[in-house]
């Protein structure tokens, strides 16, 4: 056990040091290190403090010596384990993978070539990342599992909710504390926690198509239609699940559930806000009005309706919604969709299930008391701690991707990398512990990621 606890140890360093030098590697084409660095393996003439390009080039190719004995070391290990053969594999490839990436890049970094061998550079230290992400992911799989787990549950047994016609009893309140309560149900009907997090995704995609066109007319009205159009999706939401709220123990005390706001009050509620949002959106221009729209149509009824009640993957495709507000903050400055809005969108959709399944995770009974086919109820906690490793993986793919093909500078490439072993480290945690409270130490670990990369973009892409 000791070793394989080494072992996946092992693993997840090796990955997290490819990713650093995956990301540096992005980081040293902004600030020419290769221009100041020529030579290879070590960077002809003395080591000046001074010169930023030729410390990032020595730090890049320290780095990668030490990432490489690491990636031997690992592979040794992993040989000598009872590991799974696709395990070893993978550990394997990398190892392979190793040495030509090493190559390509000193092939760059003398030649100074351009075209796509720089491409061939960062897809092939993406390719090794993947290898051990997955190594691990089976590793973790293999000795932190527990088929019995793995168990199907059916929504339709679910118990159907009680009392939905009964006004619950309520003590005498004076005026001025129903208004106060009232007040604060409609805020609840928001879902005010989700709002800072996609207020900050669109500030994203406005900082990265920024320019000189960026105006605070632009970003006031965006940020201010966001809010209203979250706040609408939110309130469709606990209307139409308000029968299903009163199932679970996290939901039940919801306004709409509790009767606190009458059905038809909180619609009209719905449809103001989203009124409200679409008149700001309009002002912006009309692609934002219809991706607005879209926005809050996606949630309110392709996710609450269709997806959440019916698919395993409700998850997965549900991450639309939350990459919509990137597209909307690149087309409030550029009035198009462009790549980088693009390439944002996507991290924001794979980091949905990377950070949505730890609470599903630790709200498992109630998800299943609710009818509702999250991915721990329908296959239990094992297949659902590797689809976490899975999709963090991925994310971290995609944030390389986006710094790559960005003007996004160092304090992005720091964040990433350390924010994201952070993640990964409670992850491999929530393996080994199989606890509510390593699946909530991940979920904000997950929530720490993003929320730090989406500040590292703004600031860097404002500060250059």
């Amino acid at each position: 056990m000791a070793e394989s606890r080494t072992f996946s140890g092992m693993l997840a360093a090796s990955a997290v040091g490819v990713y650093l030098l995956v990301v540096a590697g992005g980081t040293a084409s902004i600030t020419d290190a290769a221009a100041a660095c020529s030579t290879w393996p070590l960077c002809r003439g003395s080591l000046s403090l001074t010169d930023p390009g030729l410390l990032v080039a020595w730090g890049h190719r320290l780095t990668a010596a030490v990432v490489g004995i690491l990636v031997l070391a690992t592979a040794v290990v992993g040989l000598r384990t009872e590991a799974r053969r696709r395990v070893k594999a993978m550990v394997l490839l990398g190892l392979a993978l190793y040495p030509v990436q090493v190559a390509l890049g000193a092939f760059v970094a003398t030649s100074g070539a351009a075209g796509q061998l720089p491409g061939a550079h960062l897809g092939t230290g993406m390719a090794l990342f993947v290898a051990l992400v997955l190594g691990l992911a089976w590793h973790l799989e293999a000795t932190t599992g527990n088929e019995d787990e793995t168990t199907v549950s059916d929504p339709e047994l679910a118990p159907e909710p009680t009392d939905t016609d009964e006004e619950p009893a309520t003590q005498e309140l004076t005026t001025k504390e129903r208004l106060v309560g009232t007040a604060f149900a409609y805020f609840r009907l928001m879902k005010p926690r989700l709002m800072w997090l996609l207020c900050l995704v669109a500030a994203a995609g406005m900082a990265l198509g920024a320019g000189d066109s960026l105006t605070v007319r632009t970003v006031l009205l965006t940020l201010g239609g966001g809010v209203l159009s979250i706040g609408a999706s939110g309130t469709f939401n606990h209307v139409l699940e308000r029968d299903i709220d009163k199932r679970m123990d996290r939901t039940a005390d919801r306004p709409v559930a509790t009767h606190q706001i009458p059905v038809r009050n909180a619609l009209a509620f719905g449809v103001a806000l989203a009124a409200a949002a679409m008149a700001l959106f309009w002002q912006v221009n009309v692609l934002v009005a219809a991706l607005g729209l879209t926005a809050i149509l996606f949630y309110s009824v392709i996710y609450t309706l269709v997806l959440k009640p019916n698919t395993v993957q409700n998850t997965v495709l549900g991450g639309a919604a939350g990459a919509l507000p990137a597209l909307i903050g690149w087309a409030a400055v550029e009035g198009s969709i462009g790549l980088p809005g693009l390439a944002l969108a996507g991290l924001i959709f794979l980091w949905t299930p990377a950070h949505f399944y730890n609470l599903a995770l630790a709200y498992r009974d109630d998800y299943e008391q609710g009818g509702f086919p999250m991915m721990p109820v329908v296959r239990g906690g094992t297949e659902t701690r590797k689809h976490i490793v899975y999709y963090l993986g991925a994310t971290l793919v995609a944030a390389g991707i986006l710094g790559s093909m960005t003007v996004l500078g160092p304090l992005y490439a720091v964040t990433s990398v350390v924010l994201g072993a952070v993640f990964l480290w409670t992850v491999v945690q929530l393996h080994r512990e199989q606890t509510e409270a390593a699946a909530f130490r991940a979920f904000h670990a997950s929530n720490a990621y993003l929320g730090a990369v989406l500040v590292a973009i703004v600031v860097d892409t404002l500060a250059i």
